[in-house]
């Protein structure tokens, strides 16, 4: 049993992310759009799916029973989504507004169109196997992909931080650091997995030789091992902001303006000036 699955979740709502990377033709993308949207709010679903020619991306919140109803059409309904893994967490409030499909270029972009993770992909490393890693003190490069604004509120203890704006910008900085980080074990880590699919390919390009992706990413981890060596918050997508270790919303806000992550102290009277309003 998971630390997450081992403390119950009262919490009305199921909220689930997921991806896969498949070929989606021009023709079938419109198609998969209104079915999905139709399957969605037939099951009183909430969120954002995003389809692109390379796979599909998702955020949604609802019910459990209606939801994992949701999924399992997803896998039984459309060809090369069988066996479609989610990430799960509980919250008492819906996360979302309003449930929106849309159609993008990409399901993540990263501006390296050459990178193609359904044909080939860094290995993944289990949390468990991470987390024996690390307790063992075994020497291995933790580099966070995710945006500044991303790992403000928490990261791996003594992960590279590599001060990206947009995850455009990744290739530029893993360049920087291909010679000092080449010949080491590295195991690289986001959200929720989709960003290494991409950031371990490009690294295996660059000539990495020993290159491993988190499986599942941070919300994997925290399910299956809680917060062992991870200091502070993991940011999510959606209206809760943030998730501590056991899968729980924080505390941590979002200005409404600019979309800046806010501490408890920043929320304070006079401890964040708003960019946009300022």
């Amino acid at each position: 049993m998971s630390v997450a699955s081992a403390v119950q979740n009262p919490a009305p709502f199921l909220n689930v992310s997921f991806y896969r990377f498949l070929d989606i033709s021009d023709q079938e993308r419109p198609i998969w759009r209104a079915s999905l949207k139709e399957r969605a709010l037939r099951h009183g679903l909430k969120g954002t799916i995003l389809l692109a020619p390379e796979g599909i991306n998702g955020f949604l919140s609802g019910a459990p029973e209606e939801l994992r109803a949701f999924l399992e059409e997803l896998r039984s309904s459309y060809p090369g989504l069988e066996g479609l893994d989610a990430k799960e967490s509980f919250s008492s409030d819906q996360p979302f507004r309003r449930m929106l499909v849309k159609l993008k270029k990409e399901i993540i972009t990263m501006g390296v169109p050459l990178i193609r993770p359904k044909e080939h992909t860094g290995p993944r490393v289990e949390p468990e196997t991470l987390k024996e890693w690390l307790d063992s003190g075994e020497e291995v490069v933790l580099v966070d992909t995710r945006n500044d604004y991303e790992y403000k509120l928490g990261s791996f203890k003594d992960a590279k931080l590599l001060d990206l704006k947009s995850f455009r910008e990744f290739p530029d900085r893993l360049k920087e650091h291909t010679p000092e980080w080449k010949n080491k074990r590295v195991v690289m880590f986001c959200t929720g997995g989709i960003r290494c699919e991409k950031a371990t390919a490009l690294a295996e390009d660059y000539g990495f030789k020993n290159v491993w992706q988190l499986e599942g990413g941070i919300l994997r981890y925290f399910e299956k091992v809680g917060g062992a060596h991870w200091n502070g918050e993991c940011f999510v997508f959606d209206h809760r902001v943030a998730l501590d270790p056991e899968l729980k919303e924080t505390s941590t806000a979002q200005c409404f303006e600019c979309r800046a992550v806010l501490t408890q102290d920043e929320q304070r009277p006079g401890g964040h000036v708003c960019q946009k309003t300022a």
